[in-house]
C-alpha cells in the first residue's frame, strides 16, 4: 500500500527488432516511453563530450506516417460505428460487460482489411446520403424562390427588347399596391405593373414599359421600394420548374431511402469495426511511442519507466533479443519526472478515485488512499446513517461490479468505494436505528395501530448536540493523526526539532487543555501551555523580534487553523441530522393520508429524493473534509500518472495469449 517504486529503463537494440520489442512493451503493459535524447554534457572528459556530440548528429526520429494512417483507421471505423448507431441501432442489455477477444484475432490482418473495406461502405454510403440532403436542401430553398411567381404565365428566360422592357421585382407588402401602380401611371402611359402574389413581406410584381418610359418608371418604383428579382437563370415557367424539382426531389428521395435501407442491413458490420476502431487504436499507442525513439541505420535507443516489481519479467522478455539495457533507480532530482503509480489492496484501491480527482502523490512522498480510507468509509456512512440506503447501495455496487465488470478509470473504484460505504451507512443505520427513516415505525401505526421502532444507540434528532460532539472528536482524531504522520515525515528526513517544535508541541496543547477540561487545573494548565508555545514556536527565527514575530504568527495561524479544521467536522453531524429529517417528513407526510399505497408510494418517491441528493452531497463534503483539513498535514500533489505502453481498448477485452 504505497508509490511503487520506479527504475528508468534505457535500451540499445537493433533496428530490425524494433517493431517486435515495441509489441512485446504493450503486451506486458508495463512500460512508460518517454522521449528519447541524448544531450552533450559539461561534465566528463572532452572526447565524452564529442561522442556524444556525434551520436546527436547521427540519430533521427521515424517519420509518422504509420500514426497517421492508424489514426485514419480510427477515424473511418469510428465514423462508421456512428453511422450504423443511426441507422441500424443495436439492442445492448443492461450492464452488460465488453466481450473477451484473442489478442491474435484483434491483430488478424485479414479481418482488419475486410473490416477497412466495410468502413469505406459504410462511410461511403453516409457521404452520398449526405450530399442527398444537400441536394434537397438546395432544391427546397429554389423552389421557395420559385413560389411566389408560379400564377405568371410567362418563361422565366423572357427578355427585354429595344423596345420593350420586361422586369420581375418585388415592393414592400406594407404599401398598398395601388400607389404603386399610381407611381408608374405617373412614368407614362406605356407602362403597366402587374401584382403576381404576395405574401406578409413582399409583393411579387411584373412591370412592362416602353423603353423611353423605363427610366421614369424604375425611379418612381425605387422610391417605394422595388428590387429586382433574380431569376435570370431559369427557363420555362415558374410552374413547369417546380415539376422538374418536385420530380427530382422525389428521386433524391427514393435514392435516400434505398441507401438508409442499405445502412439498415448492415448492421452484422458492427463487431468488425469495432475490432478495426481497437486495432487502430493499439497501434496508434505503439507509433507514438516508436515516435519517442531514437534511431540509426542500424539501431534504436529507448527511454521509458517500469515498476521495480516488474522489472524482473521485463529483463526476462528482453534476453531474448541482442541488445543492451540498464534499469537505475531514478535520483531526487529525476523525481518531479518520475510517473506515479500506487499499489493499494482491495480495502484501499477504490480510494484511488478520490486521489485521481484531487491529484496523484508526488513520487517519493506519501501514498494518501491507505491513510485516508478509514476515515472516508466511516464518515461517509456517519453522515448518511441509513440501514436502507446502505443496502441500497451495496446491492447496486455488487451487481455492477459483477455484471458490467467496469474497466474505466473512475468506474472500476467508484463502485468498490460505493459498496465500502454502502456497509458504513448500513452499520451507521444500525447504530441510530434508521430504515428509510422511521419508514417502519409508520408503516406499523398505519397498519395496525401500533407503535413500533428499531433499537438505537441514539438518535441523531433527540441526541443532537452529543452527535456534534461526536463529530468534532473524530475530526481531532483524524487532525491528530495527520499530524502524526507530518511528524514522522519529518523526523525521518533528520527535521527532529522541527517536528517537536511543531506538531509536537501542539500535540501537548491539545494534551494540556484536555487535562485542564478533565481535572479543573486550568490555570496550571493554561501557564503550561503558555510556557511551552514561547520556547517552541520561535523555533527556527534568529533574533528576539524574529523569534517574537514567529511565535505571535504561529499562534495566530495555528489557533485560528486548529480550531476552524475541528469546527469542520461538524457536518458529519449536520448531514446525518438532514438525512434522518427529510425522511421522517416525507413518511409523516405519506402516512396523513392514512392509506397504506398512497404511504408507500409517497414514502418511497421522498426516500429516492433523499437518497440521490444525499449521495452525492456526502461524498463532495466528505471529500472536502480529507482534501482542505486532513491532506494539508502530509500530502503533496503533483505527480504525473503512470501511462504504459499497453492495450488500451474501447469495444473489447483483450485476452493474452
Amino acid at each position: 500500500m504505497a508509490i511503487m517504486k520506479m527504475k528508468r529503463l534505457r535500451l540499445i537494440a537493433m533496428a530490425e527488432d524494433r517493431e517486435t520489442i515495441l509489441r512485446t512493451l504493450q503486451r506486458m503493459g508495463c512500460v512508460e516511453v518517454s522521449e528519447a535524447g541524448v544531450e552533450p554534457s559539461e561534465e566528463g572528459d572532452a572526447s565524452g563530450r564529442e561522442l556524444l556530440q556525434h551520436l546527436r548528429d547521427k540519430v533521427s526520429r521515424l517519420d509518422a506516417s504509420g500514426l497517421e494512417r492508424a489514426r485514419e483507421e480510427r477515424g473511418e471505423a469510428e465514423r462508421a460505428l456512428a453511422t450504423l448507431k443511426r441507422y441500424a441501432p443495436e439492442k445492448g442489455k443492461l450492464l452488460q460487460p465488453r466481450p473477451d477477444l484473442k489478442e491474435g484475432e484483434l491483430f488478424d490482418q485479414g479481418r482488419a482489411r475486410q473490416a477497412l473495406d466495410g468502413a469505406q461502405e459504410v462511410n461511403e454510403v453516409e457521404r452520398r446520403m449526405a450530399a442527398i440532403h444537400s441536394e434537397q436542401s438546395k432544391l427546397l430553398a429554389q423552389k421557395d424562390a420559385l413560389a411566389p411567381w408560379l400564377e405568371l404565365d410567362l418563361p422565366l428566360e423572357t427578355q427585354s427588347t429595344h423596345q420593350i422592357m420586361i422586369q420581375l421585382g418585388t415592393l414592400p407588402a406594407n404599401r398598398p399596391f395601388e400607389e404603386g401602380e399610381q407611381a408608374v401611371q405617373g412614368a407614362g402611359e406605356l407602362v403597366q405593373l402587374t401584382q403576381i402574389s404576395a405574401d406578409r413581406e413582399l409583393r411579387y410584381c411584373l412591370l412592362v414599359c416602353h423603353t423611353s418610359q423605363e427610366e421614369g418608371a424604375l425611379e418612381a418604383l425605387k422610391a417605394l421600394g422595388w428590387s429586382r428579382a433574380n431569376l435570370r437563370d431559369w427557363t420555362g415557367t415558374a410552374a413547369e420548374n417546380t415539376v422538374r424539382l418536385d420530380r427530382e426531389l422525389e428521386e433524391l428521395a427514393k435514392e435516400l431511402a434505398q441507401l438508409e435501407e442499405k445502412l439498415a442491413s448492415m448492421g452484422h458490420l458492427r463487431p468488425q469495426l469495432q475490432q478495426l476502431a481497437d486495432l487502430a487504436q493499439v497501434e496508434s499507442d505503439r507509433e507514438e511511442s516508436r515516435g519517442r525513439l531514437l534511431n540509426t541505420s542500424q539501431t534504436f535507443y529507448l527511454e521509458g519507466w517500469v515498476p521495480e516489481e516488474n522489472w524482473p519479467q521485463l529483463e526476462k522478455a528482453l534476453e531474448k533479443y541482442p541488445c543492451a539495457y540498464e534499469a537505475a533507480d531514478p535520483v531526487r532530482e529525476e523525481y518531479p519526472d518520475v510517473p506515479v503509480k500506487l499499489k493499494n489492496n482491495w480495502l484501499t484501491r477504490p480510494l484511488s478515485m478520490v486521489t485521481d480527482m484531487y491529484s496523484l502523490p508526488a513520487y517519493g512522498t506519501v501514498d494518501p488512499n491507505p491513510l485516508m480510507a478509514p476515515f472516508f468509509i466511516l464518515f461517509y456512512g456517519m453522515m448518511m446513517a441509513d440501514m436502507g440506503y446502505g443496502l441500497l447501495m451495496m446491492a447496486v455496487a455488487w451487481v455492477v461490479v459483477k455484471r458490467a465488470k467496469p474497466e474505466g478509470a473512475t468506474m472500476r473504484h467508484m463502485f468498490p468505494l460505493l459498496g465500502l460505504c454502502g456497509v458504513s451507512t448500513f452499520i451507521w443505520g444500525a447504530v441510530t436505528g434508521s430504515f428509510f427513516g422511521d419508514f417502519l415505525t409508520q408503516l406499523v401505526a398505519l397498519t395496525t395501530g401500533g407503535q413500533f421502532a428499531l433499537p438505537a444507540l441514539f438518535s441523531p434528532v433527540d441526541d443532537a448536540l452529543a452527535v456534534l460532539v461526536g463529530s468534532l472528536v473524530l475530526g481531532l482524531a483524524q487532525i491528530f493523526t495527520g499530524m502524526g504522520i507530518s511528524m514522522y515525515r519529518k523526523i525521518k528526513r533528520g527535521a527532529v526539532m522541527e517536528a517537536l517544535c511543531g506538531e509536537g508541541a501542539w500535540y501537548l496543547v491539545f494534551l494540556l487543555a484536555g487535562v485542564a477540561a478533565l481535572t479543573g487545573q486550568i490555570k496550571a494548565c493554561a501557564i503550561a501551555i503558555v510556557v511551552l508555545l514561547l520556547l517552541t514556536q520561535g523555533y527556527g527565527k534568529k533574533g528576539i523580534v524574529g523569534k517574537l514575530v514567529g511565535i505571535g504568527g504561529s499562534l495566530y495561524n495555528n489557533i485560528t487553523g486548529y480550531f476552524s479544521d475541528i469546527l469542520s467536522y461538524s457536518r458529519l453531524m449536520a448531514l446525518m441530522l438532514a438525512g434522518a429529517v427529510v425522511a421522517q417528513v416525507f413518511n409523516t407526510l405519506g402516512s396523513i393520508t392514512n392509506f397504506l399505497p398512497t404511504f408507500i408510494l409517497i414514502s418511497m418517491i421522498g426516500n429516492a429524493l433523499n437518497f440521490a441528493l444525499n449521495l452525492l452531497g456526502c461524498y463532495v463534503h466528505d471529500m472536502r473534509l480529507q482534501c482542505l483539513e486532513y491532506f494539508k498535514y502530509y500530502y503533496e500533489d503533483g505527480g504525473k500518472p503512470f501511462r504504459p505502453l499497453e492495450f488500451k481498448t474501447k469495444y473489447y477485452h483483450i485476452v493474452k495469449e
